[in-house]
C-alpha cells in the first residue's frame, strides 16, 4: 500500500452533529472509488483526491503552504483580465474516478461551479508538500496533461522557492521552465504577469 492510501477495509468514524455524545460509523466502500463516493466521506479537514479510482489522501496545507497560495493569487488576481480569475482549492472533476483539488486555478470570471471541468482551466498550481511531493512531481503533471489543462505551475518551497512552470504541448507538457528566488518570472500564459518567486514566502510588509 503506498503513502497516502487508504485500506479497502478502513471504516471512519465520526462524531455526529447533533448529540456530541454519540458516534456514528460510516462505511466507505471498496475501491476503486468514485466522486460520489466521496460525499459519503467525512469532513475531518483532510484532502481527499482520486486518482483512477485510487484514493490520494493529504493533510490540512501547513502555514507555509498556505501563505504561498494566498500571496501568489493575489499577485495572480492584481494581472488578471477582467474575465478571468484565480480561485483556491475548487473541485476538479475530470472523469468518475478521477477527482483533483488544484491549489490555485485560473477559470472564468463567471463561473459559480461545485464542480470544474478540465476545460473550464487555464490554469493549475500545485505547492509541493512533504505529504504531496510525488504526486505533484510526477502524477499531477501527467494527469492535468492528458486532462487538456494548458498550464501547470509547481511551487518549490525548498528551493527558495522555485516556479516551475509548464506549458501544454499536444497531450504532453513541455520540460519546465524554472524561475528561482531573486530572478523575476515573466509569464505570458494564461496571461501576462511578472513577479519573483520569493515574494510567495517573505514576511508581510
Amino acid at each position: 500500500m503506498s503513502e497516502g492510501e487508504i485500506p479497502d477495509t478502513w471504516w471512519v468514524t465520526a462524531m455526529a452533529t447533533i448529540e456530541p455524545t454519540t458516534r456514528r460509523e460510516i462505511v466507505i466502500p471498496a475501491p476503486p472509488y468514485t466522486v460520489d463516493d466521496l460525499l459519503e466521506f467525512p469532513d475531518d479537514g483532510n484532502r481527499y483526491e482520486l486518482f483512477n479510482g485510487s484514493l490520494l489522501v493529504s493533510p490540512s496545507p501547513t502555514s507555509p503552504h498556505q501563505r504561498a497560495i494566498y500571496r501568489l493569487q493575489r499577485i495572480l488576481d492584481d494581472a488578471a483580465p477582467p474575465e478571468l480569475e484565480p480561485l483556491a482549492t475548487v473541485n476538479l472533476r475530470v472523469t468518475d474516478k478521477d477527482y483533483y483539488i488544484p491549489d490555485l486555478v485560473i477559470v472564468p470570471a463567471d463561473m459559480d461551479q461545485l464542480m470544474y471541468s478540465p476545460e473550464d482551466l487555464q490554469l493549475a498550481a500545485e505547492v509541493v508538500s512533504p505529504s504531496t511531493k510525488m504526486r505533484d512531481r510526477v502524477l499531477k503533471i501527467d494527469a492535468y496533461a492528458a486532462a487538456g489543462i494548458p498550464n501547470y505551475w509547481r511551487i518549490e518551497l525548498n528551493e527558495g522557492p522555485t516556479l516551475y512552470a509548464y506549458e501544454l504541448n499536444g497531450d504532453t507538457y513541455d520540460p519546465p521552465t524554472a524561475y528561482k528566488a531573486g530572478q523575476v518570472a515573466n509569464l505570458t500564459t494564461p496571461f501576462p504577469v511578472s513577479f519573483d518567486p520569493g515574494d510567495l514566502e517573505r514576511p508581510r510588509r
